[in-house]
């Protein structure tokens, strides 16, 4: 597997109104040999960048759904915010400074319509999926990697729900967090 092309955020994921979760913030994706405590922790710093814009993308989100939807939104916030800081917690254990989050984030198209709310979800849960699936793949140890498939996992069914609300076909993804 190859680094990611751009830092999360990009391909569509809103983007960071500032600096990206990229080398000018400390990590080094795709720099460091894979399998690597340096490529393993520049990794979580992507995945905790994807769930800082996931966190703030949900407010996004629930902003543009009628109040009787926002259930989804508020345990999908919910799941982004704990892994947010739980991710955060583990690299703060290692000794490392976890990228912050930015004050607010560009997001990838206009937010109108419910549908347009969905379609945002699903954008911002396969910015996570990728992330996670990244994680994966940079995993030094054993713990990490569980995390990575946990969270790839219920970003990506969080996806599908997402992408039926938005009428989205097909549902599901052949190859979720890949290109």
């Amino acid at each position: 597997m190859t680094a990611p092309s751009s830092a999360p955020g990009a391909s569509g994921a809103p983007a960071s109104s500032g600096r990206s979760s990229g080398a000018s913030s400390g990590t080094a994706s795709g720099t460091a040999e894979p399998g690597s405590a340096r490529a393993e922790t520049a990794a979580l710093q992507d995945a905790l960048a994807a769930e800082h814009v996931a966190v703030w993308g949900y407010g996004t989100v629930g902003a543009a759904l009628p109040a009787a939807d926002r259930s989804a939104v508020g345990s999908s916030a919910e799941a982004h915010r704990d892994l947010r800081d739980r991710v955060a917690a583990l690299l703060t254990a290692q000794g490392v400074d976890p990228v912050p989050t930015e004050a607010a984030y560009a997001l990838p198209f206009p937010v109108l319509s419910a549908v347009d709310a969905a379609a945002l979800a699903v954008v911002l849960e396969d910015g996570t999926t990728t992330a996670w699936v990244w994680v994966l793949d940079q995993a030094a140890q054993r713990r990490t990697r569980e995390l990575a498939v946990g969270a790839a996992a219920a970003a990506e069914v969080r996806a599908v729900t997402w992408r039926q609300r938005a009428g989205t076909t097909p549902a599901t993804s052949a190859t979720p967090g890949l290109p």
